[in-house]
């Protein structure tokens, strides 16, 4: 680990701003700091663990007992899902990338004093094993008073393929029972708990027990409404056509091991995706990107 974080820091430090240190479990995170905001991010899985604008509560919620090993997804943060979301027989959940360990291919600050991260991983052996096409795949993370992440999907291969992916970000709140989130009035979802039964929102959604929803067919900005902690967050998407709300809520958590007692009361995923039935093709020589943006207010 010492060569690796040494390396990583000869060649993409930026002084005062950012540098490499070992998360504890020899796995190398990316440890930003800027006059607008604070943040991390793992190399392992391109999962953003962290981001807290200057003089606010965390915007990205990490769980108290969050594991942090080699080859073990994290339960916190943002991981990303690809190429596909949720479950699949027989293959890793949400699909081969979350473990990997991802190259560091740039670091820049721009004139805005933003720090832009931009992280790379490709097909090999192992990845064909289990989904059989060529591909580049980058996470573009831009710090600042707002969090940008860019997934890019470029197919390198002479075949196309299809693909869901997704952003799936932990938020904090200060009570999920004061929570609501606004921006998918009317739109349609299906409702895991209920057997993915077909529905429709009406207003905005709150919290009462467990929820697993994929909102379709939406390319809103959703704003999580955060009463106990007095602010809203904004969450705006591109190049996404689905939405996941999800919170376990108190039986569901007591199954995860990495998920502190009474802790499912300080967070909520909304991930900004495309899963379900909303799909992308992607053509050889072809790039897709799905975007989020995260600010407060």
């Amino acid at each position: 680990m010492t060569q690796t974080l040494n390396a990583l820091n000869s060649r993409f430090a930026l002084a005062g701003t950012l540098k490499f240190a070992d998360s504890g479990a020899d796995l190398p995170v990316a440890e930003i700091h800027t006059p607008h905001a604070s943040a991390r991010v793992a190399l392992q899985g391109a999962q953003v663990l962290a981001w807290q604008p200057a003089g606010q509560q965390p915007v990205i919620w990490v769980s108290k007992v969050a594991v942090y090993e080699p080859g073990k997804g994290v339960r916190s943060g943002v991981p990303v899902c690809w190429p596909w979301f949720g479950a699949r027989d027989g293959l890793p959940a949400h699909g081969v990338v979350r473990t990997r360990v991802w190259d560091v291919r740039e670091t820049t600050q721009d004139a805005a004093g933003q720090v832009v991260l931009r992280l790379g991983t490709r097909d090999d052996a192992s990845t064909r094993v289990l989904w059989d096409y060529a591909f580049d795949l980058e996470l573009v993370v831009t710090v600042g008073q707002t969090l940008s992440m860019a997934l890019v999907t470029r197919n390198t291969g002479t075949a196309p393929f299809t693909i869901t992916d997704a952003l799936h970000t932990y938020f904090c709140v200060g009570d999920i029972a004061q929570t609501t989130v606004q921006g998918l009035d009317g739109c349609a979802y299906l409702d895991k708990v209920q057997n993915f039964a077909q529905l429709r929102q009406t207003g905005g959604v709150e919290f009462t027990g467990e929820t697993d929803r994929i909102y379709t067919d939406t390319t809103a900005d959703c704003l999580i409404q955060d009463k106990a902690w007095g602010r809203s967050i904004r969450v705006a998407k591109q190049g996404s056509t689905s939405t996941v709300v999800w919170n376990p809520w108190s039986e569901r958590a007591k199954a995860f091991a990495d998920m502190a007692a009474g802790e499912f009361k300080d967070m909520l995923c909304v991930e900004t995706c495309n899963a379900g039935p909303d799909q992308v093709e992607v053509a050889p020589g072809n790039t897709h990107t799905l975007t989020a943006m995260i600010a407060l207010g």
